[in-house]
């Protein structure tokens, strides 16, 4: 007999061999290694001997944090120019900017409406972050984090940061796009798509916040334009915890433009400071920086009135309040309202068991945020394996005993904030606030025109009948209350 006869073996490895191949016929394609992902995209656009950038926009935004009630939106401001210039080469940035006020209500240092425009320089180098006030340099270490993650979502940044970090990065394609996520460490995680033609067309990120926790970012990117040989997107906006903050439209772009963003001295060796100032018996303001807190002694434990901007600053605080009164725990941290420079501190609070005192239509705002962990950096909060206790004051709230009263006085009308508190000492006669008024130097001549939130501070004061004599800000100086009543150009 001619021929081969197959046994079933045989037949059965045919069978095999045939699935195995139609398999691999419908399985899907491997993903694209990383880093020639990003590289092809650094061509695409012209970076990849990029070294600095700087562009110059103008449009919308909003100051993120500075909501008028928690849980709105941010309250919205025009660019006349914001220009940047992102330094990849030495991991440094820089950003100047001019803007003015679009809504009369909510916060952030930019005059009322009408009252003209606030300009400021912030820099980044490294791990130092800080700003130019008129001549004056002034440290800002909160910034680090926020400036990093400016820097490296710029369009060419954020491929250069993916590929510093291609190793552990991964790649997905939909819908003829293809994105690259990576974590840039300690700093933010990102995914950055890319269209076919090798365009950076979005960033989805989540950068750490002393408020918020881990904060979702989305950066999109549009109506790309060729400049000597670089492309960039004329068109920039940025929604920050969901809300918008950039809108703008992009009028100049230089490729490789100078730059000698170098870390000043006194930046390079701050630290933070706290001045503890004795008001009364038992009453102590601690200064020393941008934001004041106030330190109250009861019977058996401490108050902190006001734990603002980020761990660094509150665990300073902390740390020199509690040798005020040793053994005494602080056992309740108050806030002034929900902005996020003065409530930047209250994880740490939290962390040290302290309760927290805000307003009550923020305190279930405060409850949601803070449940929302910092894992991309933890802070003290997260670290401390404590979950933050909340009070929230309608109208107002009183804390006695055998030692003093402070009373805890929500304001009405204000333009600022929607659940605005202030902090009443009656037997000493003290006020503690913040934001509604904020001490001008010694001999500064009053405005021409009142200030809204002065004027509503007055008008507190008087509806309530506090009798007070010293105003505790938790920006500026201690003044007499007399001070106050200058400004808005009204007898005492």
């Amino acid at each position: 007999m001619h021929g081969t006869t197959r046994t079933p073996v045989t037949r059965a490895a045919t069978r095999l061999t045939l699935a195995t191949l139609l398999l691999a016929g419908c399985a899907t394609p491997a993903a694209p290694d990383a880093t020639s992902v990003l590289r092809n995209a650094e061509r695409a656009m012209g970076g990849a001997e990029l070294k600095t950038i700087r562009f110059s926009a103008s449009g919308g935004g909003a100051v993120f944090g500075q909501a008028f009630r928690p849980g709105m939106a941010w309250p919205r401001v025009t660019y006349s120019v914001m220009t940047r210039l992102a330094d990849y080469e030495n991991g440094a940035l820089r950003e100047e900017f001019a803007r003015s006020r679009a809504e009369l209500t909510g916060g952030g240092a930019t005059p009322l409406m009408g009252l003209g425009e606030t300009r400021a320089t912030s820099l980044l180098r490294g791990g130092f972050a800080w700003n130019l006030v008129g001549t004056n340099t002034v440290p800002a270490p909160i910034a680090v984090d926020e400036r990093s993650h400016d820097l490296w979502t710029t369009p060419h940044g954020v491929l250069k940061a993916a590929l510093r970090n291609a190793a552990t990065a991964t790649v997905r394609v939909e819908a003829g796009k293809t994105a690259v996520s990576f974590t840039e460490p300690s700093r933010f995680a990102a995914t950055v798509w890319i269209t076919a033609d090798g365009l950076v067309e979005r960033v989805e990120s989540r950068r750490p916040h002393p408020v918020a926790g881990d904060t979702e970012v989305v950066t999109a990117y549009s109506d790309y334009r060729d400049s000597a040989g670089i492309k960039f997107p004329m068109r920039i906006r940025q929604a920050q915890g969901t809300f918008e903050v950039l809108d703008l439209s992009v009028n100049e772009v230089q490729a490789n433009a100078a730059s000698d963003i170098q870390v000043p001295d006194a930046v390079r060796g701050a630290a933070e400071r706290v001045l503890v100032e004795k008001t009364a018996d038992g009453v102590w303001f601690i200064g020393g920086g941008s934001h004041n807190s106030v330190a109250i002694e009861m019977a058996d434990h401490l108050i902190l009135v006001e734990a603002p901007l980020y761990d660094g600053r509150t665990a300073a605080v902390l740390a020199e309040v509690k040798k005020l009164a040793p053994g005494k725990p602080v056992r309740y941290a108050i806030n002034s309202h929900h902005h996020f420079d003065h409530a930047g501190g209250l994880r740490s609070a939290a962390a040290e068991g302290a309760t927290l005192v805000t307003s009550a239509i923020a305190k279930p705002y405060f409850e949601r945020v803070f449940a929302n962990p910092n894992r991309i950096s933890p802070d003290l909060l997260a670290r401390s394996g404590r979950s933050a206790s909340i009070v929230g004051v309608s109208g107002k709230h009183v804390f006695s005993d055998a030692s003093r009263t402070v009373e805890v006085h929500e304001m009405d009308g204000s333009i600022h904030s929607f659940g605005f508190l202030m902090v009443y000492l009656p037997k000493e006669r003290l006020l503690i606030e913040a934001d509604a008024f904020t001490p001008a130097a010694a001999g500064a001549p009053p405005p021409a025109v009142p200030n809204a939130n002065n004027v509503n501070l007055v008008q507190n004061i008087e509806r309530l009948q506090l009798a007070v004599d010293r105003i505790l800000p938790l920006h500026g100086r201690i003044v007499p209350i007399g001070d106050l009543y200058a400004v808005i150009g009204k007898p005492k």
